[in-house]
C-alpha cells in the first residue's frame, strides 16, 4: 500500500508544482480564493449561464428567509432532492437524488468548500456527520455532465456547502441566539476582521434540545478561517475546525399499531440509546496566480471523525429472554411489538481522511477558438477502525469485543474539463475523469457459523475507472439558454460488505450508470427566472443496501442490478419588486419533481413460498411527485414574511412494492403529504438588532416520513421558535 502512494505520489506531484509564477495585479487573483467553489460562474439568483447541466444555487438570502432548524428544509426546495427525515432535528442527512435511494446520502457527493465530508469518500460515503446550516452563506449544487470535475461519487449529484468567510476589509460580527418548544437553544457567535495582508473569521456555535422530534442533543462547532496575502500572486488560507455531538439517537421505530394509536409517536423506546461523534478537521489552500489568465489551487486536507453509537438490543418476540420487561405495541400481533432487552451493542468507528489536491485554470486558444480550461489531481488516503462490543446489561457502556477489522484505501483522481467558446452563443464542454483505487480489508475478531473468533483475512482490490462528461450550451434567444448534457456515473464500491460464514470476504461491483440531461434555462434581467430539466439515469449496477440504517439485516450490501430513472425537474423564481410600491419587495417560488425509478432487469426476491420477480417495480423511497412553493414579502429590509409549502408524493417502502403495513411497521406504502411553514422578521429601527419567529408545520400535519431503519418514523408537529440576531 505505501509503494502505491509512493507511485501515485510520484506521478501526480509534477503536476501540481510544474507551473512558473508571474508577476501580475493582485486584484486579477479570484477574490474567493479560501476554497475551491463547484462553479466561479454562479450568480447570486441561482443561475449558471454556462455550466454544462442542471445546477442551483442557494444564497443567503434565501437561507435566512427559509429560518431553517436543520439542512433538510433547504435542500428539499431543490429540484430532484428528495430529503427523509430520521430524528427530526436533521442532524442525519438522508437525501436521494432523481429516484436514487436516500439512505445515509450515499450516492451524492458532499463538500464543504470543496473537501469531501464523508466518512470515507471512497469506502463509507455515509453522511453521519452532516455540515451545521447554520455556519453557511450558501449551498451549491450540481447533477449534470459538470460533475467530473469531482469525485468520487459522480451518479446523483454534487453539493457545496459555503462556508462563511473573513471580511474583505474592516471587522464584522453576529451574534444568534434561537429558542424553541422542548428545550430548543442554539447560538452562534460570529466575527472576523482584516488588517493589511491578514483576514479571519471565528465561529462559535451551541445547539441543544431536550427532545426535537426522536432525539435529544448536544453539538459544540467551532471553526476558524484564516487568509493570508504572501505577495501580489500568492494567497494562502488555513481552516480549522472542530465539532462534539451526543445524541439519544436510535434506530427504533414505532410499530403499526403504536402508530396507529397516535398518542406515541415522539415516545423514547430506548432511552440508554446514544451517539457520540467528533470530529477535527484542517486544511490549506494555496493560490497561485501564473499570469493574467490563468491560476493554480491547491489544497492540503485531513479529518478524522469517531462516531460510536451504544444502541440496545430488541426482539419482535414477546417472550424473548433477557427481557427488560419493557414491552412496546401490540403482543397478540405477531411481529406488532417491540420486546426491549438486557444487552447492548456498541458499533465503534473512527475514520481518518488526508488528501492533497490541485486545480488548474486557464483562458486559451486552440484551432482559434477561445477556451477555458480546468483540470487537477487528488491523492487521497482513508483507513477505518471498526469494533463491535456487545454489553450485558441494558445501559453497558463496555462489554466483549466480538468483531474488528482495519480498512485502508488509497485513491487517485485526475481530471479535466475544457469549454470550447464556439460562438458567442455556442459552447461544448468535454470533460474526462480518472478514478483510480486500491483497497485492503483486514478482519481480525468476527462471528462465523456463530461462533466469535479470532482470525487475519485480509481481501484487497483495485479499481480503475474513466468517467466521460460532454455538455452542450446554446444561446437560443435572448435571456434564454438550452443546455445538454450526458456522462458516465461512477460510485466505488465500499470496502465493507459481507461475509460468508466460512470467513470469505466478498466484494461489490462498483456502480456505474449513464446519465443524460436536456434542459432550457430562462433569466430576465430583473424579474424572472426559470429552467426546466428532463433527465434519464439508466444504471448497469446499482448497489441496493441492507444495511440497518436502510431497514436491512446490517450485513452490508448486493448488486441489485439495472434500474432506469427518468423524470423532469421544474423551478422558477419572479420578483414582482419593480411592479409595486417603493420599498414593497415580492418573491414567488416554486419547483416540482416528476419522476419514475424502477427496476429494469429479472431480479428474483422469496417471498414466503413464492418467488417474486421485481422488474418493472418502483425503487424504495422515490415518490413519483414532489414539489415547493414560497411567497416571501419584503420592506424596506426592515420587515420580512414568508410562506413556505411542500408537497410529497406517496413512495413504497420496500423493493417488492407492499402497499399493506406489517405489523412491525417497517414496509407498506407511505401516504402522500402537505406540510406548511410559516416565518417573520422584524430588524428594529434604529437598532442593529434583529428578531425572528418561525412556525413550522403549521397546519400539525401528522405524517409518516419513513419506515426506517427499524419502524415507523413521524413527521415534526407543529412547531415554534423566535429568534434574535444582533449584527456589529
Amino acid at each position: 500500500m505505501l509503494g502505491r502512494f509512493l507511485f501515485i505520489l510520484g506521478v501526480f506531484w509534477p503536476l501540481l508544482v510544474s507551473a512558473q509564477a508571474l508577476q501580475v495585479n493582485p486584484d486579477s487573483i479570484p477574490g474567493e480564493v479560501t476554497v475551491a467553489p463547484i462553479t466561479v460562474i454562479g450568480q447570486a439568483d441561482g443561475l449558471f449561464g454556462n455550466t454544462p447541466g442542471s445546477a442551483q444555487q442557494i444564497n443567503r438570502a434565501t437561507l435566512h428567509s427559509i429560518a431553517p432548524i436543520s439542512g433538510n428544509e433547504v435542500f428539499r426546495t431543490i429540484p430532484g432532492f428528495h430529503v427523509v427525515d430520521e430524528e427530526g432535528a436533521g442532524l442525519r442527512m438522508n437525501l436521494g437524488v432523481r429516484g436514487l435511494d436516500p439512505d445515509r446520502s450515499r450516492n451524492v457527493l458532499v463538500l464543504e468548500d470543496g473537501i469531501p465530508v464523508a466518512l470515507g469518500p471512497y469506502s463509507e460515503p455515509e453522511l453521519y456527520y452532516t455540515p451545521s446550516i447554520e455556519r453557511m452563506s450558501g449551498v451549491e449544487v450540481l447533477k449534470g455532465s459538470g460533475q467530473v470535475l469531482y469525485g468520487p461519487q459522480t451518479i446523483g449529484g454534487v453539493i457545496n456547502y459555503q462556508s462563511m468567510d473573513p471580511p474583505a476589509l474592516g471587522s464584522r460580527g453576529d451574534i444568534r441566539l434561537r429558542i424553541g418548544e422542548n428545550g430548543l437553544f442554539h447560538t452562534q457567535l460570529n466575527y472576523g476582521a482584516a488588517q493589511k495582508e491578514t483576514s479571519y473569521l471565528l465561529h462559535v456555535m451551541r445547539k441543544q434540545a431536550d427532545r426535537l422530534g426522536y432525539a435529544g442533543y448536544r453539538i459544540n462547532d467551532l471553526t476558524g478561517k484564516f487568509n493570508m496575502t504572501l505577495h501580489a500572486h500568492s494567497r494562502l488560507s488555513l481552516k480549522l475546525s472542530v465539532y462534539d455531538e451526543w445524541s439519544d439517537a436510535t434506530y427504533i421505530g414505532l410499530t403499526q399499531s403504536m402508530y396507529d394509536r397516535g398518542d406515541q409517536d415522539f415516545v423514547a423506546m430506548a432511552p440508554d440509546d446514544q451517539l457520540q461523534i467528533r470530529r477535527y478537521a484542517g486544511s490549506l489552500h494555496h493560490t497561485w496566480q501564473l499570469h493574467e489568465k490563468a491560476y493554480l489551487k491547491t489544497t492540503l486536507f485531513g479529518y478524522t471523525t469517531t462516531r460510536n453509537w451504544q444502541r440496545q438490543d430488541f426482539s419482535s418476540n414477546p417472550n424473548a429472554a433477557n427481557s427488560t420487561g419493557v414491552v412496546w405495541g401490540d403482543p397478540s400481533i405477531p411481529q406488532g411489538s417491540v420486546t426491549m432487552l438486557e444487552g447492548t451493542g456498541h458499533r465503534n468507528r473512527q475514520f481518518e481522511v488526508a488528501g492533497l489536491e490541485s486545480r488548474y485554470h486557464v483562458d486559451h486558444q486552440l484551432f482559434g477558438i477561445e477556451q477555458e480550461l480546468d483540470a487537477g489531481a487528488r491523492i487521497l488516503h482513508e483507513q477505518a477502525f471498526e469494533q463491535r462490543v456487545n454489553g450485558t446489561r441494558k445501559d453497558a457502556e463496555s462489554g466483549a469485543l466480538i468483531q474488528d477489522e482495519v480498512r485502508t484505501g488509497l485513491a487517485g483522481s485526475v481530471f479535466a474539463q475544457n469549454r470550447w467558446i464556439v460562438h458567442p452563443s455556442l459552447s461544448l464542454t468535454t470533460g474526462l475523469r480518472g478514478e483510480f483505487y486500491s483497497y485492503e480489508r483486514e478482519i481480525l475478531r468476527n462471528v462465523f457459523a456463530g461462533e466469535v473468533r479470532d482470525t487475519h483475512i485480509l481481501g484487497e482490490n483495485h479499481i480503475t475507472e474513466f468517467i466521460p462528461g460532454l455538455g452542450l450550451n446554446y444561446a437560443i434567444a435572448p435571456d434564454w439558454t438550452l443546455f445538454a448534457g450526458i456522462h458516465r456515473g461512477f460510485a466505488p464500491p465500499r470496502i465493507k460488505d459481507a461475509i460468508t460464514s466460512t470467513g470469505q470476504a466478498l466484494t461489490l461491483d462498483a456502480e456505474t450508470s449513464w446519465n443524460t440531461e436536456l434542459g432550457i434555462r430562462h433569466k430576465a434581467t430583473s424579474w424572472w427566472a426559470a429552467e426546466a430539466t428532463l433527465f434519464y439515469m439508466d444504471f448497469a449496477n446499482q448497489i441496493i443496501p441492507v444495511s440497518e440504517s436502510s431497514g436491512g439485516t446490517g450485513t452490508g450490501l448486493v448488486n441489485g442490478g439495472s434500474t432506469i430513472h427518468y423524470g423532469v425537474e421544474l423551478g422558477s423564481t419572479i420578483q414582482l419588486n419593480d411592479h409595486l410600491a417603493a420599498g414593497h419587495q415580492l418573491q414567488l417560488q416554486a419547483s416540482a419533481t416528476i419522476l419514475k425509478a424502477t427496476f429494469d432487469a429479472d431480479r428474483y426476491i422469496q417471498e414466503g413460498s413464492d418467488v417474486i420477480n421485481i422488474r418493472g417495480n418502483e425503487t424504495p423511497y422515490t415518490p413519483s411527485l414532489a414539489g415547493t412553493g414560497s411567497v416571501r414579502y419584503g420592506w424596506r429590509g426592515q420587515l420580512g414574511v414568508q410562506w413556505t409549502s411542500r408537497y410529497t408524493g406517496s413512495q413504497f417502502t420496500d423493493e417488492l412494492n407492499t402497499v399493506i403495513p406489517s405489523a412491525n411497521g417497517r414496509v407498506g406504502q407511505m401516504d402522500a403529504f402537505w406540510v406548511h411553514d410559516l416565518s417573520a422578521w422584524w430588524l428594529i429601527p434604529g437598532t442593529r438588532l434583529e428578531v425572528g419567529a418561525t412556525l413550522k408545520n403549521l397546519t400539525d400535519e401528522r405524517y409518516i416520513v419513513s419506515r426506517r431503519p427499524q419502524g415507523i418514523r413521524v413527521g415534526l408537529p407543529r412547531y415554534l421558535s423566535g429568534s434574535l440576531h444582533y449584527r456589529f
